[in-house]
């Protein structure tokens, strides 16, 4: 691993904290953790390590400073903040209201929110202006895009050179110039997953039958080409066309499919439980999550071949 001397401190060893910590450190950076003295304390060097292996490192604790503390951390030396605790507001604005007066005032403090608005988390605290959200998606160590989210108060300066760092840690940032509800891509995707549900819920298709049009269909077609320029290369004539039809059909529902909210309601909360829309056992997740990180993996590698060739 490269040593670039570069220091980050992350705020939560839960999944998404361990997997940033790793990406960062497959990058050369040295990684300090901070998270109550609990279960998933002990776990963590656990999960980092299998992070690390997932990006082809081996793992190298003294990469890795864990603590329970946050006055505990070096701040004099400290790049960039991420937090990623719970998606509880009033512990998120806890923390920033320490990491304020913690971190070296130059220093962007961001949030791993991915639905809470970096402008609710900042408000009223003095230096707003340095404050960004960087929405990582699951696992956050291998799916390369974060979304850079500013506020009304963001210095755009400072989501910039968010987004150099992101950039030179192998990310794909993705700006997000006003920080509404979703931000960008979980719109989308909950846009799309109204519309599966719907039909789900019509009796038009099963679950696997959605997940298939979407994984063998359109979807297929996505590690190629977003949805505006898959649209160029069909010609948006066509596309206009078959929206006339189609959107008046659409889902629009202001509330929660009536299928996953009975699912939730039923505690069939997916893998967590062993029954979601799938039946699961230990051995079909462990299969599962193989594949699925497998195909990620696949994936990535195209995308790096693309960028390297300058064709990405």
């Amino acid at each position: 691993m490269p040593e670039t001397g570069n220091t980050i401190a992350i705020i939560g060893g839960g999944t998404m904290g361990a997997d940033i910590a790793a990406s960062f450190v497959a990058c050369g950076w040295t990684a300090h953790i901070v998270n109550p003295d609990d279960a998933m304390l002990k776990s963590l060097p656990r999960r980092l390590e299998a992070a690390l292996h997932a990006l082809g490192h081996a793992y190298a604790a003294e990469h890795f400073v864990i603590s329970d503390r946050l006055e505990a951390l070096p701040w004099p030396e400290v790049d960039i903040v991420i937090e990623a605790i719970p998606e509880k507001l009033d512990l998120k604005r806890q923390v920033f209201s320490q990491l304020e007066h913690l971190a070296q005032p130059d220093i962007p403090l961001c949030s791993n929110s991915s639905a809470i608005p970096i402008g609710k988390i900042g408000a009223g605290l003095r230096t707003q202006s340095r404050m960004v959200g960087t929405h990582y998606f699951m696992p956050a160590h291998l799916v390369p895009a974060v979304e850079v989210v500013c506020s009304k108060f963001t210095d755009k300066t400072v989501a910039d050179r968010v987004s150099a760092i992101l950039k030179n840690v192998g990310k794909v940032p993705v700006r997000v110039n006003l920080d509404i509800p979703g931000f960008l891509a979980n719109r989308m995707q909950h846009a799309l997953s109204r519309e599966a549900l719907s039909l789900v819920e019509r009796g038009i298709a099963t679950p696997e039958d959605v997940d298939n049009a979407v994984r063998y269909g359109f979807g297929f077609r996505y590690i190629a080409a977003g949805p505006l320029l898959q649209r160029d290369h069909a010609g948006l004539d066509i596309h206009n066309a078959a929206g006339t039809t189609i959107y008046p059909d659409l889902c629009n529902s202001p509330t929660t499919s009536p299928v996953i909210a009975d699912l939730v309601k039923a505690g069939h909360i997916g893998m967590k439980v062993k029954k979601g829309f799938y039946d699961w056992t230990d051995e079909s997740i462990a299969k599962e999550k193989a594949r699925y990180e497998a195909a990620l993996a696949g994936a990535m590698e195209i995308l790096k071949r693309e960028r390297e060739t300058g064709n990405g």
